[in-house]
């Protein structure tokens, strides 16, 4: 494969990687809002699993980047890793994490063309991760009225406004 051509195909599909992220997280989102209502438990309970669903889409997403990078290197030869030896699907699924969150170790780098989309992974992990702190705050203002002791909670004994 050319170079240019090696660009092209990593470029497509971190664009496909990208779609694919953004879809699992606004399905995830979605599928807690419509569960959250109807859930028959605490308040507290309720933010536990927003923010366990929430941690959960992260992971799926971590995978799918994981699961591209081993694709890349190890069966499509548009890019390796320096450092640490890759021998196993996990340190892939390792690496992604620390892009995704930008932590950024340095003990693993990619090189040639799966650069290209460690990139794309970082400036989408930081999207992703504030789109679920955004959400997670709109779900706590929705159901903190819910919590005994807050002003605007309804209680059974309380008199109906």
């Amino acid at each position: 494969m050319t170079s240019e051509f090696s660009f092209i195909v990593a470029t497509a599909v971190g664009i496909l990687l990208v779609l694919a992220t953004v879809m699992v997280h606004y399905e995830a989102l979605r599928l807690i809002s419509l569960l959250l209502p109807h859930l028959k438990m605490q308040p507290r309970l309720r933010i536990l699993v927003v923010i366990y669903g929430v941690i959960l889409a992260h992971t799926i997403e971590v995978w799918i980047f994981a699961f591209s990078y081993y694709l890349l290197s190890e069966h499509l030869s548009l890019g390796t890793f320096h450092g640490l030896p890759t021998t196993h699907f996990f340190d892939y699924v390792y690496f992604s994490v620390v892009v995704y969150t930008s932590l950024g170790f340095g003990d693993l780098l990619p090189l040639q063309h799966v650069r290209l989309i460690a990139g794309m992974e970082a400036l989408l992990g930081l999207v992703m991760i504030g789109w679920s702190a955004s959400f997670t705050y709109l779900m706590m203002e929705r159901f903190w009225k819910d919590h005994p002791g807050h002003p605007n909670h309804a209680s059974k004994k309380d008199p109906p406004h």
